[in-house]
């Protein structure tokens, strides 16, 4: 499996040209920007953890039936000190680093002593985000690199807490018709509480504000406080209605003071996160219309949840759809030494990760009977149980076992929806296949082939499109077979079957999240390339624009 995991992989500086078999549709013309973990072996140190390699940008330009592979690491303070010190000096989630030995290691260690919260790394491997006419490679800090989207050379480094007060934030903002950004961060220890925070990046900035840069003019939507000053929930995601916002405070804790004394300890900040079984999961639900949380008291059981599917409201209920496990084990599962040594064995799931839907109602009757079932929708099974002092206990129905890295049709995120695309993911926590399940008739469909792992599978719906399954799918597959190439997989959304392939030869590797960029976002084919290209290979080195 080094094949995969830990081996370092190769930047592809210059576009190449993939083999296609099979036919791209004429329509799809734009840029598929994917970002994950590449390089975990600096000098003779390597990370513990595969989410703690160093981000390597990778991109798809599809266009005109043809399709060019580009890759780069992002170039973040991390990966500068790391590179110029040859060995790892930054600290990830799971690999605490040291100073070197001939170093001041008693100032290094005074000034992690000094601060309640260490300061966290700019490697921004998670996700991409747009923000106004702008990219981002984010993480779950308070940090995120503006990149081109196009050349993937990175920009400027980005502090969240410039502009909003949160020590870390969700790699997974929602956006609304607009272009708006939403996002939540947790604010830890500010003014004597550590609050969940809510807030909003405008797409664009009116002529009569001062500044043009969108992130000057985010605004705190709402916040929430956190049930334990010294041990905040940790998450990954939220969902969001047309009129609410659905937030998860589960019991996955991150211990605040182990966290600040886990440099001198000698462990890495992954083990100050503790899963709490015997606790409840809250779920927070704030009006987006009055910017405040429900006075109902909603929970369910001990749960974690890293990824929120979808969620919307109907007939004065709100439901919501999240891929939820009944430990922390995951996390565990991807050290390198589990992953490297005996994989089938190290990496098996003890927790399987299940679709579930909850139904929480919006307007509770007080006067309704203690243990009655307060949703009375045909739609599912799920059950909201009134209980005493003003409490409702939410009972999920599920869905489906065994998937994960969940996308959908975003024209249809908020509001009510049919299907979802997403990994399969059986006895381990890497995906064997891609599949559709469709939430109202439950069934599914999927794509799979011998020695071949799937990315994350994103939905790109054909110009006017009519109905939500009208559009392609891209997955970016790597293979354990190493006479294989990787190759991008484009499949027709409605029958799940093959259109084309992208083969490259290239060492391509696993990714996480990404988007598209479709041609139409910077007409890419009116600007001139910032730099020559091979023959025959497409402008695709231009800045974008509106």
């Amino acid at each position: 499996m080094d094949i995969i995991f830990g081996k370092n992989k190769k930047e592809q500086l210059e576009p190449v040209r993939a083999k296609v078999t099979g036919r791209i549709p004429t329509w799809l013309q734009g840029t598929l920007l994917r970002n994950g973990p590449g390089m975990h072996t600096v000098g003779e140190t390597r990370y513990n953890h595969w989410f703690d390699g160093l981000a390597l940008l990778h991109s798809f330009t599809i266009r005109d039936g043809e399709v060019y592979y580009r890759s780069k690491y992002l170039r973040s303070d991390t990966y500068n000190a790391n590179i110029e010190a040859n060995r790892i000096v930054v600290s990830e989630f799971g690999t605490m680093a040291y100073p070197d030995p001939c170093k001041n290691i008693f100032s290094k260690a005074f000034s992690y002593l000094s601060h309640t919260i260490p300061d966290f790394t700019d490697n921004c491997l998670i996700n991409i985000m747009k923000c106004g006419e702008d990219f981002y490679a984010t993480t779950e800090t308070n940090y995120m690199r503006k990149i081109n989207p196009q050349t993937l050379e990175t920009l400027e480094k980005v502090d969240y807490r410039k502009y909003v007060a949160v020590n870390l934030a969700t790699a997974h903002p929602h956006y609304d018709a607009a272009g708006n950004v939403l996002n939540m961060g947790t604010s830890i220890m500010d003014k004597g509480k550590t609050k969940y925070v809510i807030f909003k990046i405008p797409a664009t900035v009116p002529e009569d504000k001062k500044g043009k840069n969108p992130l000057k003019h985010t605004e705190v939507f709402c916040s929430i406080t956190s049930r334990s000053l010294l041990s905040p929930s940790y998450y990954h995601s939220f969902g969001v209605t047309e009129n609410y916002i659905v937030f998860l405070e589960q019991p996955f804790k991150l211990d605040i003071l182990k966290m600040s004394t886990a440099y001198i300890r000698g462990v890495n900040w992954a083990s100050c996160l503790a899963f709490h079984k015997e606790d409840k999961t809250y779920i927070h639900i704030i009006d987006q219309r009055t910017k405040k949380p429900l006075p109902t008291k909603f929970y369910t059981d001990a749960m974690v949840v890293f990824h929120h599917v979808n969620a919307y409201e109907e007939d004065g209920c709100l439901l919501f759809d999240v891929i939820t496990y009944e430990d922390s084990s995951l996390y565990q599962l991807f050290y390198l030494a589990n992953l490297n040594q005996d994989f089938e064995e190290n990496s098996r799931l003890t927790s399987i990760p299940t679709l579930r839907r909850f139904a929480v109602p919006l307007n509770v009757d007080k006067n309704a009977e203690v243990g009655s079932n307060l949703i009375e929708l045909a739609s599912t099974t799920a059950r909201a149980l009134k209980e005493k002092d003003d409490q409702v206990y939410c009972q999920p129905e599920l869905l489906y076992e065994g998937l994960e890295l969940p996308r959908i049709n975003y024209a249809h995120n908020g509001k009510r929806y049919r299907y979802v695309f997403a990994a399969e993911v059986q006895w381990s926590p890497i995906p064997t296949k891609i599949l559709k399940y469709d939430v109202l008739t439950k069934s599914s469909l999927k794509w799979g082939q011998e020695h071949c792992w799937p990315a994350e599978p994103l939905f790109v719906p054909t110009p006017d499109a009519k109905d939500e399954d009208d559009g392609i799918i891209l997955s970016a597959i790597v293979s354990t077979d190493p006479q294989k190439l990787p190759f991008l997989l484009i499949l027709d959304a409605k029958s799940f079957t093959e259109l084309a392939r992208a083969s490259i030869d290239v060492e391509m590797h696993l990714d996480l999240h990404g988007l598209f960029i479709p041609d139409t976002d910077w007409d890419a084919r009116k600007q001139a390339p910032s730099q020559e290209e091979p023959d025959g290979a497409p402008d695709c080195c231009e800045a974008p624009q509106t």
